[in-house]
């Protein structure tokens, strides 16, 4: 177990070769009492399906105190990290999920909007059809999504911008449930510069990027608080941070530093240090991931 890391921050060191199954990061900012449920539900759904599992909760410079509500949550399966100031939810994402030790990696938001008993179905996902990534979906149908009209009218024109700007398959890119290969975050984290809520659409354009191509929407069940309002800075934020992606896609050329071409459609995998150069871009050393100090 790591204990409570005090301003934790990324550096360039590689990840450690996996020694569980599961690590599922819990980024959060401020969200009072319903952190430490998240939580304790999240561990009871990672017991049941029997795999070796970790907790990493990220503090994103909360100031709520809801830190507090963790104690006495099992040391031996929940790693706890405070960031001290807020830099955005991509921010926390990247630290966690930098420290993580599962074969595979996910996130859930901590807010409980949505539920961590849907984990369990992304693990029996998983287990059958080894995709690259999996992401819930409030456009899959057999999803139950209960959310105000603006927000809804706000999610369709969204994820309409994302299929013209990046041509991607998958129909909702940002809900807050994802799981991962190992082997996908390491290629990808590298690349990653998004510290706010474009974080989920950057990795997965990333991924694609890189030759990680086979990605699963499953369904999700959204709707017992959606309270949240969306304000205008807010949307203007995020729709500079995904036209930066685009431009460093398109434009800069900037995620092609390792891009790969897919193998036989099952997706690729990262250069080996001293494979040639040649193919869509510039191939260098393997970059480490981020990952904070011990």
């Amino acid at each position: 177990m790591i204990g409570t890391q005090q301003g934790a921050t990324v550096s360039s060191l590689p990840m450690d070769p996996p020694t569980l199954d599961v690590s599922i990061v819990v980024p959060y900012y401020n969200p009072g009492p319903a952190l430490r449920a998240t939580i304790d539900e999240t561990i009871a759904v990672l017991s049941d399906s029997e795999v070796t599992f970790e907790v990493i909760t990220v503090s994103d410079g909360s100031t709520d105190g809801s830190e507090s509500t963790l104690e006495g949550v099992p040391s031996d399966v929940v790693r706890r990290v405070i960031l001290d100031e807020n830099h955005g939810k991509g921010q926390a994402l990247q630290v966690g999920l930098a420290m993580g030790r599962g074969r595979y990696l996910g996130f859930l938001d901590a807010d409980g909007d949505i539920s961590p008993e849907l984990l369990s179905p992304f693990l029996s996902l998983m287990r059958l059809y080894e995709p690259d990534l999996i992401l819930g979906s409030k456009r899959h149908p057999m999803s139950e999504v209960q959310y105000p009209w603006a927000r809804r009218l706000y999610s369709w024109g969204y994820q309409q911008l994302i299929r013209v700007l990046f041509h991607l398959e998958v129909r909702d890119t940002q809900v807050g449930i994802k799981l991962i290969k190992r082997e996908v975050i390491e290629a990808a984290l590298p690349l990653l510069v998004e510290s706010r809520f474009a974080f989920d659409l950057e990795l997965i354009v990333v991924a694609r990027r890189l030759g990680y191509g086979k990605l699963f929407e499953a369904p999700v069940r959204i709707g017992h608080r959606f309270s949240s309002t969306i304000s205008l800075r807010a949307v203007a934020g995020m729709l500079a941070d995904t036209l930066g992606i685009f431009v460093r896609l398109h434009f800069l050329n900037f995620y092609d530093k390792r891009r790969i071409p897919p193998l036989g459609g099952q997706g690729g995998g990262p250069l080996p240090d001293d494979a040639p150069a040649g193919g869509p871009g510039p191939v260098g050393r393997r970059a480490g991931v981020p990952r904070p100090p011990a």
